[in-house]
């Protein structure tokens, strides 16, 4: 009598092959760059085609110019837009949005770090959850009605003025809103409200970053400072706070950028001083200069570009 192992089924069972999907997926194992290549193949065939495709064009757009005389596009290859580009007019447009970025990125970096520290080190956990929600909070709702909510706030009728009435301060609000530049009709017409409201829209960005960063701080470090007779402001400067730089780099990359183009709220908060993003707007809707309008879009690329270079180049990015 045959034994269990001679039995003809059971050697055809053990004979079969290897079914295609387990062959396929076995491949895929032993060919880590096939793999690899087999993950992130649609995702970099979308990003090559549509995003650097759409860039592409963009380039491609600013070379050409617009004819004068018959208001078409002239499809050959001048540099006459970017002649028009350099005009005193919009370079400063160019400088009243990058100041105004710059500005945004300082001083979301000088508000969300000292909340992100406090959160990361010294909150307990019930507070860290809720000052999770309360800076994740915003990014629920609505952009646009964020934006026209805090137009309603800072009008000359809103709450923030009604406020300012009602501690007697309103000669100061009157002093500050004539002072040129930042000043206007009221907080809703001013570069001041201009400001706050991109303040408040992209503060999330900047303090999400440095949480990040601060969390992955190793607490043998500061241990070990403190162990050394390293003072808290020693451990800070020397430990903490370069550690941390990559996400206020990060949040910086966010929020400058982010500011660079935004075109919203320029057109509903402030006194409808040119930025780029409303500029651009303009040419490519109003006016159908489309080479000039992606002209522009270019300044803001160069930018970022020229900050994220530099930024590797300071290390910045290597404990990222």
């Amino acid at each position: 009598m045959s034994s269990l192992e001679d039995s003809p089924n059971i050697r055809a069972e053990g004979a079969k092959k290897p079914s295609l999907f387990r062959r396929f997926s076995t491949g895929l194992y032993n060919r880590p760059r096939l793999l690899l290549l087999f993950l992130l193949g649609l995702p970099l065939a979308w990003m090559v085609i549509v995003y650097l495709g759409s860039l592409g064009g963009l380039l491609v757009q600013s070379f050409f110019y617009l004819d004068d005389f018959t208001g078409l596009v002239v499809k050959r290859f001048s540099l006459q837009t970017y002649q028009a580009l350099l005009t005193r007019a919009h370079l400063e447009i160019v400088g009243r949005t990058v100041g105004m970025a710059a500005m945004i990125t300082l001083s979301a970096a000088v508000l969300a770090f000292p909340l992100a520290y406090y959160t990361v080190r010294y909150a307990s956990r019930r507070m860290k959850a809720l000052l999770y929600l309360l800076i994740l909070l915003p990014l629920w709702s609505s952009y646009i009605i964020r934006v026209y909510s805090w137009k309603l706030i800072l009008a000359k009728e809103g709450i923030i003025s009604w406020v300012i009435g009602q501690i007697g301060l309103t000669g100061v609000l009157e002093f500050v809103l004539n002072l040129p530049i930042i000043g206007g009709p009221s907080l809703s017409i001013s570069s001041l409200g201009l400001f706050i409201v991109f303040l408040y829209i992209w503060l999330p960005y900047m303090v999400l970053p440095i949480l990040a960063s601060l969390e992955r701080v190793p607490g043998s470090l500061l241990d070990a400072s403190g162990d050394l007779g390293g003072r808290p402001q020693t451990t800070f400067r020397y430990i903490t706070f370069p550690l941390s730089l990559p996400g206020v780099i990060a949040g910086s990359i966010f929020t400058f950028s982010l500011t660079l183009g935004d075109y919203i709220i320029p057109s509903v908060i402030g006194d409808s001083s040119p930025v780029i993003g409303l500029t651009v707007y303009s040419y490519q809707g109003t006016s159908g200069n489309i080479p000039l309008a992606a002209a522009f879009t270019v300044v803001p690329i160069l930018i970022m570009a020229v900050y994220l270079i530099s930024a590797r180049k300071l290390g910045a990015f290597d404990a990222l």
